[in-house]
């Protein structure tokens, strides 16, 4: 069959080069992340520690996201170094600088240009993959037709919710589930059938690659934070003190991701013989937890630098233990995912962060991060050390592992 002009070659090694205008659309999420992390920290100094505050940033976390991997995955199938597919990136890169600016007032005054430029990129970047891929296997076609169907459902419902301020809520909750829905159930459509994690066939190293590249944006995120917080305060063995061990939780959270995981995780899914599978639940679904962790525990460090002394608040301990306890599940299924079974070491760090739960107010907030930290520090080194054993898979293939969906 020729070749698609807009679509990528296949590339022999299963590992296709991140463009350099790949990471320039990424630079709006960088700014995406530092807002959703400032609009959790307006929550915390507004609201008080409110359960409402925490769930609508998730919630917005969780669309962030979807949007970014969504055009991952399509990146993945479309070559980045052609003129058209420049200019689409560029569009996107454009309505998700809106959506950024308009995520601290998304549920408010900005819930219009919210919605309409989330689902400009969804829908918009569907429309033009069928245009781009005119003329490709029918299986890929037909994926996206589906694909479209589905998005098309939850814009509406996204606009919906927009306009009525009253039915804002459970129009969205219901738009975002059937987006995060959609891939576990093969994006089934009535005539059109259902796809297939075989029809996915991607460059599995690339969409590896890409996610850790989100991983690291998140981290930026929280080395920005702690600076930034750090040069506003007073200079005092305090202060210092809970810069130096946010800087070491900052780089605990990295080890434990770079150092123990992604490398096994890239070369599972390079070599798969349905890549997709790995990637439909590694890194489309279980990726999000381990981001947010990283966001609330920045989060964390903004009110620990802001307050290293004194008693431990109920909004300081809830992001520097919950945040860190995310991050660990977040990676433990992660492990799972790609080895086939959880590692109980991370049971242990999310039990040990639970059982420091009660205590902490009588904890100052930098000996609170200390701990965290340490929990973290431990894990990373415990990791490390059986790194031989823990990522040695069961006797069974890495495809057989459990699966969200098909």
């Amino acid at each position: 069959m020729p070749a698609i002009p807009l679509l990528r070659q296949p590339d022999p090694h299963g590992h296709a080069k991140v463009s350099f205008v790949e990471l320039f659309f990424d630079l709006v999420f960088v700014f995406a992340v530092t807002q959703l992390s400032h609009t959790l920290i307006g929550h915390f100094a507004h609201d008080g520690v409110t359960l409402k505050g925490a769930l609508q940033t998730g919630f917005l976390m969780a669309a962030v996201w979807w949007v970014w991997i969504f055009t991952s995955w399509v990146t993945n199938w479309l070559d980045p170094e052609r003129l058209p597919v420049r200019i689409c990136l560029f569009a996107m890169m454009l309505a998700g600088l809106l959506m950024s600016v308009s995520l601290p007032q998304a549920f408010g005054e900005r819930a219009l240009m919210f919605a309409a430029s989330f689902t400009a990129i969804q829908v918009g970047r569907t429309l033009f993959f069928l245009w781009a891929a005119r003329g490709a296997e029918e299986a890929l076609v037909r994926n996206f037709q589906r694909i479209g169907a589905w998005l098309v459902v939850s814009a509406v419902l996204w606009i919906a919710g927009a306009l009525n301020p009253s039915l804002r809520v459970p129009l969205w909750v219901a738009a975002l589930a059937i987006e995060v829905v959609g891939p576990s159930a093969g994006f089934f459509v009535p005539g059109l059938g259902r796809s297939t994690t075989a029809d996915w066939t991607i460059s599995g190293g690339h969409l590896a690659e890409r996610c850790a590249l989100f991983v690291i944006i998140a981290l930026g995120e929280s080395l920005l934070v702690t600076g930034a917080t750090f040069a506003e305060q007073p200079l005092t063995t305090m202060s210092l003190l809970a810069f130096l061990v946010s800087f070491a939780g900052s780089i605990a959270l990295w080890w434990l991701y770079f150092d123990t995981t992604n490398d096994f995780a890239t070369g599972r899914i390079v070599h798969s013989d349905d890549p997709g599978r790995i990637a439909r639940l590694a890194y489309t679904y279980i990726h999000l937890p381990i981001v947010a962790g990283i966001i609330v525990n920045a989060a964390a460090d903004e009110f620990v630098l802001a307050h290293p002394d004194g008693h431990t608040d109920l909004k300081t301990a809830l992001c520097l233990l919950g945040g860190v306890a995310i991050y660990v599940i977040g990676v433990g299924l992660f492990k799972r995912a790609v080895v086939g079974h959880w590692p109980w070491s991370h049971g242990v760090a999310v039990i040990a962060l639970a059982a420091a739960g009660p205590f902490v107010h009588d904890w100052t907030p930098v000996v609170t991060s200390a701990f965290a930290c340490l929990v973290l520090v431990a894990l990373a080194a415990w990791e490390r050390h059986s790194r031989a054993q823990c990522l040695v898979p069961d006797s069974e293939d890495v495809d057989d592992a459990p699966s969200i969906g098909p």
